[in-house]
């Protein structure tokens, strides 16, 4: 059963930037008493087991302990509505870690699953800035960071994250979230964003 998913993802979370998770592959200390994330995926080209989800968007929520690399994460699952069921049951497969590919990588850390919900979901993107309109729960904007004018944006490199090895800085703008029972968001938390390519 072969599967690959092609696009782009940008990811906010509750600590300051630049989120210790990340640049310590999950070993550091979050600024906060928890760590919450989510992280939001646009396929912009993607089969699974013949099925084309080309086109749709989905979500992931994390609330984890400090230390994300001790495991005891909290995960939801949002799925984009405009999937039909086969589209919501291959995508679901994916995500769940049981075709491998890199969403696999974090089972061993995944104590309790939230849910799994469907919801209208609005992914943009406009230059340096990524947005992302999740129904009712989650309204987030992050922006590329530049340091010098006229220079790219800030990259950290060589990373252990499902997404990629390669992430550009990107602190949010705007962050309204209210998911799975959980209010959290702030302007200038700790944001990524990058390409990504999963198969398995």
């Amino acid at each position: 059963m072969a599967w690959r998913l092609d696009g782009t993802y940008f990811e906010s979370c509750s600590c300051d930037a630049v989120c210790p998770c990340t640049w310590s592959a999950l070993t550091a200390k979050a600024t906060l008493d928890r760590c919450r994330a989510l992280l939001a995926y646009h396929v912009e080209s993607g089969e699974i087991d013949g099925v084309d989800v080309s086109g749709l968007s989905f979500a992931l929520f994390l609330d984890t302990p400090p230390v994300m690399a001790e495991g005891n994460w909290r995960v939801g699952v949002y799925l984009d509505d405009a999937a039909s069921d086969s589209q919501a049951e291959q995508l679901g497969a994916v995500l769940s870690g049981q075709l491998g590919g890199p969403p696999a990588m974090l089972g061993p850390l995944i104590s309790e699953m939230l849910g799994v919900e469907k919801a209208p979901i609005t992914y943009s993107e406009d230059g340096r800035g990524h947005h992302v309109r999740i129904g009712d729960a989650a309204d987030v904007g992050v922006e590329d960071f530049v340091a010098l004018e006229g220079h790219d944006p800030v990259q950290l490199t060589n990373l252990f994250h499902p997404s990629n090895t390669t992430l550009t800085v990107a602190p949010a703008n705007a962050a309204r979230l209210s998911t799975f029972g959980i209010d959290w968001g702030r302007e200038g938390q700790s944001g990524f964003s990058a390409p990504f390519s999963w198969a398995g």
